[in-house]
């Protein structure tokens, strides 16, 4: 069963840049950005260090970088470049209206 929980409205998110919204009982914020006119959601922390997204992540590309460590995780797939078995969880998103909707499980 997912859990989706409303994040934004589709206007804040902006294609070309990370942006991260907190969403309440949720320890990291859910980032989001456009790529190829789809929405794209992920946690708002590395999964190599516990490292806040929102703070030290760059959108490269496809991809997202950590600037702690520099690790790279591809946003189509979530792999990180650096490290195989570590991986970038991508959510679910649905857009009701004007609303962007992310299945955190």
């Amino acid at each position: 069963m997912a859990l989706r929980v409303r994040v934004c409205e589709v206007a804040d998110v902006v294609a070309g840049e990370l942006r991260g919204f907190p969403v309440s009982g949720v320890t990291w914020p859910v980032m989001l950005t456009i790529l190829d006119d789809a929405i794209i959601a992920f946690p708002g922390v590395c999964p190599h260090d516990d490292v806040s997204l929102v703070d030290y992540g760059v959108l490269k590309e496809r991809g997202v970088v950590c600037r702690v460590h520099g690790y790279r995780f591809d946003l189509d797939t979530g792999r990180c470049e650096h490290m195989p078995s570590l991986g970038l969880r991508r959510y679910r998103v649905t857009v009701v209206g004007s609303e962007v909707w992310v299945d955190l499980l």
